[in-house]
């Protein structure tokens, strides 16, 4: 049992440090706690199978077209990936998105239709629905995008174990909104958040595991 803790305690640590470390690193108090329970087994794959799943965060904002979106409603019973992101992000955000796309588009059209992919703005003040969705629709016009009041933003993350800090302006003038760079994968048969994804995680790594997520099988 000794072992298994050690172990374990090696898994969160690992976890751990995927928050905050996308566009910078900050001080929000998540950073420092595991986002999950996770696997004691060595990782040797993307995905990180988690041993409590997440529920779906009680998530209502404002999907592009300015409409009234609940994350929990719009997406029940359907194979769902969120990340939590804003398109002024210079590097990690387009590519995490850009490489869900190029993934997706391996899959068949009916499971294309199927799989909701969600991001959710981490800089709502410059995030328009109007700007947001122009963004969004260069990597899949099919993605859905989120924005609203950060406070309500910054709750919806800490549900999944996310940490987020509000925008702030760099000494060179550039804005910048320090966020966890996790990808959750949520289950069509229980609607539970499984499997995170990190920030190295490719396309074809993606494309590799998105069949078993359609179906809420494990990775």
């Amino acid at each position: 049992m000794r072992n298994r803790k050690a172990v374990t305690a090696v898994a969160f640590a690992a976890v751990a440090a995927l928050a905050l470390s996308a566009c910078g690193s900050g001080d929000d108090p998540a950073a420092g706690k595991p986002v999950a329970d996770v696997s004691a087994e060595p990782k040797t794959q993307a995905a990180t199978v988690l041993d409590q799943p997440f529920t779906k965060p009680d998530l209502v904002l404002t999907d592009t077209d300015g409409k009234k979106y609940d994350f929990r409603e719009k997406t029940k019973g359907k194979p769902t990936l969120i990340y939590f992101g804003y398109t002024n992000c210079p590097d990690v955000c387009p590519l995490t998105m850009s490489n869900i796309a190029l993934a997706k588009r391996e899959l068949p059209k009916a499971d294309q239709d199927d799989l909701q992919v969600v991001f959710v703005t981490t800089d709502p003040e410059r995030d328009t629905p109007s700007s947001l969705g122009k963004w969004l629709t260069a990597q899949d016009p099919a993605f859905t995008g989120l924005t609203g009041d950060f406070p309500t933003i910054q709750a919806g993350a800490r549900q999944l174990g996310i940490g987020i800090d509000p925008a702030k302006k760099e000494k060179d003038g550039t804005v910048v909104s320090m966020h966890g760079a996790q990808v959750i994968a949520f289950s069509p048969k229980t609607d539970d958040g499984y499997v995170l994804y990190g920030e190295d995680t490719t396309a074809e790594e993606y494309a590799k595991d998105l069949p078993k997520l359609l179906r809420g099988e494990k990775p």
